[in-house]
Parts: structure tokens; sequence; C-alpha cells
């Protein structure tokens, strides 16, 4: 199949990367010496187990002069999304599927500027990727990735699952994917929002008293958002999940805890945002995801010295 991943970061060099093994890949990025490395020397990926491997998908800047490609992957960050959607569009054909894997929730959104419903692509992936250094990244945890699209009828997306299954990515279909995407934005909006406003580790979360209350209180307003979108879940059962996630990995950092730590924009419109949104949607008060919006734009804003 052949392919294009926008974004070279971490999840954009692991899965454009891999899909590489056994499609034809282009990977998209603005960084021209991140592309440079990744052209001469492959992307190298490191595994948990110690072990590592390169694979070598094409890296290019600029994509002026390429045809269609039957399948856009969108690994950008949200914000940056639809600017790199229209510098790319002219590799959008009649037949071309607009997917995205990205955290949060409402992706599809940006995508249905550019192609109809029928061939935007939703889904959830359990692969987790960090960049190590230029061109290299670490795959700190494998898994499955599911996809689906917006008319209910996935199966005719098989042919994507295929190509990732193909290259050693387990993946399948599913009509309810939406509800896959719930389940794992619960973990993004509760725990992961929390290890930035506190600049902490995930095991924290599970340890401590207050954090944990803090994010048993996250995790029930966007349930209660959720099964207004007619989701069926548990509080305590999917609190316990995140709970679970955050034991597994103590010493785990995530994205939004890099970009605060950084002094980078955050996802946290399209995280806990998306929370938000989808409240007043539903005539349902989600305050303290407002405030955690709140908290992490006030974050980033602020250029002083915490430790003075």
């Amino acid at each position: 199949m052949r392919i294009a991943v926008l974004g070279a970061g971490a999840m954009g060099m692991l899965v454009g990367g891999t899909l590489s093994t056994a499609n034809d890949v282009f990977l998209i990025d603005v960084n021209q010496q991140a592309v440079d490395k990744i052209q001469r020397d492959g992307v190298v990926i490191h595994e948990k187990d110690g072990s590592s491997h390169i694979v070598h998908p094409k890296a290019v800047v600029d994509t002026t002069g390429l045809e269609p490609v039957e399948l856009m992957i969108v690994f950008v960050k949200a914000m940056f999304s639809n600017t790199a959607l229209k510098t790319n569009q002219h590799l959008i054909g009649p037949n071309t599927y607009l997917m995205t894997l990205q955290n949060g929730a409402g992706h599809e959104e940006t995508l249905l500027n550019f192609v109809d419903k029928e061939h935007v692509v939703i889904g959830t992936t359990q692969h987790n990727s960090s960049v190590q250094a230029l061109g290299e990244v670490f795959h700190g945890g494998a898994g499955h990735t599911y996809i689906g699209d917006l008319t209910g009828d996935a199966t005719r997306l098989q042919a994507i699952a295929d190509a990732f299954n193909a290259s050693g990515l387990e993946a399948s279909v599913d009509n309810n994917v939406r509800k896959l995407i719930w389940s794992k934005l619960f973990t993004n909006v509760s725990a992961s929002a929390l290890t930035g406003v506190l600049q902490c580790p995930l095991g924290f979360i599970a340890e401590n008293e207050h954090a944990t209350y803090l994010c048993r209180r996250l995790v029930t307003e966007a349930t209660e958002v959720a099964n207004k979108e007619g989701m069926g879940f548990d509080a305590e059962e999917e609190l316990e999940k995140v709970l679970a996630v955050c034991r597994n990995a103590p010493n785990g950092y995530t994205s939004i805890y890099a970009d605060l730590h950084d002094g980078r924009r955050s996802e946290v419109d399209t995280i806990s945002g998306s929370i938000v949104k989808a409240g007043r949607r539903n005539g349902v008060p989600t305050p303290s995801h407002e405030f955690m919006v709140e908290m992490v734009h006030a974050m980033e804003d602020f250029k002083g010295d915490a430790k003075r």
C-alpha cells in the first residue's frame, strides 16, 4: 500500500517506519535535520528487551511532485493537523483514506475538511513510543491497533488492517471503535493530564491519595459524558484500568508532561478539551476538566523560572 505519514515524531517514526517493511511509505516532516537523518540512516527502533532494529521509510520535507497516496496517517500534534493536511493536500486523491491515531477525540472534524466521511478512518493503538535521539525511538509498549469509520461499516477498511498486519503491527477493524477511543481517552484526560499539571511520573497518581482522588473525579466526569453519548461505561471499572496503567508504568512520563516540562504547547484541547466540548453538547457539567484545560494553558503561558 502507498502510505503517507504526517509527522516524524515518536509515533510517526515507529508506525511509519514499521509499515515501511511491507509498504511504500513516505514519512513527512518539517524538520529538515530529522528528515535528512532518517533518509540517510533510517529509523532506529529500540525495543524493551534491549534489542534494536533499523527500518527505512522514505523521508521528505517537500512532497511537491509526489502522486496521491492510498492512505494518509496523521501523527502531527492536533493543533498542526489542518496545516499539515493543507500543505500536503495534493497527496489526497479521490480514493485516499485519511486516518487519525492521535491522542484525544474529535480529530475527524479536521479530516472532514479534506475528504468525505466514507474516507475518514478513526482508530486507537496500544503502541507507545518516545524519541530517544534524532531518528531514534524507544518502543515502550506494544499491542493492538483498532480502526473504524464514521458510517458504521468498517469491513471495507480491511485492506488497511492487512497493510498493518503485513508489517507486524497487529490491527483489526471494529464497528464500535469510538468506544475503544473513549476507553483510552479516560487515561489521557485523567492520569496523563495530571502528570502534566503535577509534573510527576504516572506511578504517583496511583500511590498518592490526593492524586488518586483527582484522578477518580476526572474519570467519573468523563464517563458521565461518555454515557450520554451512549457508550455504557462503568466509572469504577474505568478508574481501575487507569490506575493499573499507572501501576504498570510507575516511572512513565507522558507527552503532556514532556510538553509542559519543555515549554511546548500541548494537545490539551483535543484531550481534556474534548470532554468539555462533549459535555456541553450533552448538557453534562465538566468543571474538573474545564479546570484542567485552563490550568494547562496557564502553565503553557508561564515563562518564568518555576524554581524561584
